[in-house]
């Protein structure tokens, strides 16, 4: 299943939704409360559409994405953001990342490839985005070649042992659950996608980004501290190890290149 957590995502919904691969079973967009025509535009698409009757933020619009993928029934789960930044041609490869076998989590780096100052990311942003990276590095140890970016492929398995109503509703829940993750000993993929920054996309100003970035120097130190067994706190607390997994887990049969599949909606 792909999920879309959306906020006044409009103008580029149809655009995302018109380039997802027909491998993917059930599209869900959960709105937070937009201002503008996003749900109508989802239904109008096909989309199975969820409400927020508040705005809960970028956090708790991911918190209900995963709640209702898992509640549908979920194996393989790709989030992605409705606002046409990174390419949703992409979600067959990460899906397959994860339901090979091979991997638990998979991540669509906007770094591999060095393709984020040619898709438009701002100077300041990729300046951060490779300062933090390499703190989270030498902190806890992953070795990605970023934790910031908002496309992802999860196993059922994984988000079932992430705590993930401890997390906060903000931007920074991105980054506690990939730590979460990483506490649960997920094997982690990476795949280079290209991304586009253009007005229509969404994005956070700098105040923002300077909390955001906060928010992970925390998450790194409470994941050191946690492993460390000197203090966990709740984001930490309740997270459970995956149990061991089979790298020969049935790989799902795709249609192929003659097999137009599902009608494209």
């Amino acid at each position: 299943m792909v999920v879309l957590p959306a906020y006044n995502a409009a103008r580029t919904l149809e655009a995302t939704v018109r380039e997802l691969p027909s491998i993917v079973d059930e599209r869900i967009l959960v709105d937070d409360n937009s201002r503008d025509e996003t749900a109508a535009v989802a239904r109008r698409l096909g989309l199975v559409v969820h409400e927020h009757e508040r705005n809960r933020g970028y956090g708790g619009n991911q918190k209900t994405c995963y709640a209702l993928a898992l509640e549908h029934g979920a194996d393989v789960v790709v989030m992605i953001h409705p606002d046409y930044q990174y390419s949703p041609l992409l979600v067959t490869a990460m899906a397959s990342m994860v339901a090979s076998g091979v991997y638990d989590l998979a991540l669509g780096s906007r770094i591999l490839g060095g393709g984020a100052l040619r898709g438009g990311m701002p100077v300041y942003k990729y300046i951060s985005n490779r300062a933090l990276t390499a703190f989270q590095n030498l902190v806890m140890g992953a070795h990605l070649s970023e934790y910031h970016t908002g496309y992802r492929a999860f196993s059922r398995e994984l988000l079932q042992s992430l705590p993930l109503e401890k997390n906060s509703e903000d931007f920074v829940f991105d980054n506690q659950m990939l730590a979460q993750a990483i506490m649960a000993g997920a094997r982690i993929g990476e795949i280079s996608c290209p991304t586009k920054y253009f007005p229509e996309a969404s994005s956070i100003n700098f105040r923002r980004s300077f909390i955001y970035g906060l928010g992970v120097l925390r998450t790194a130190m409470e994941y050191r501290l946690a492993r460390w067994g000197l203090h966990r706190t709740p984001v930490f607390a309740g997270t459970r190890p995956l149990p061991a997994r089979s790298a020969t887990a049935a790989v799902p049969s795709f249609p192929s290149a003659g097999d137009a599949g599902p009608e494209r909606r």
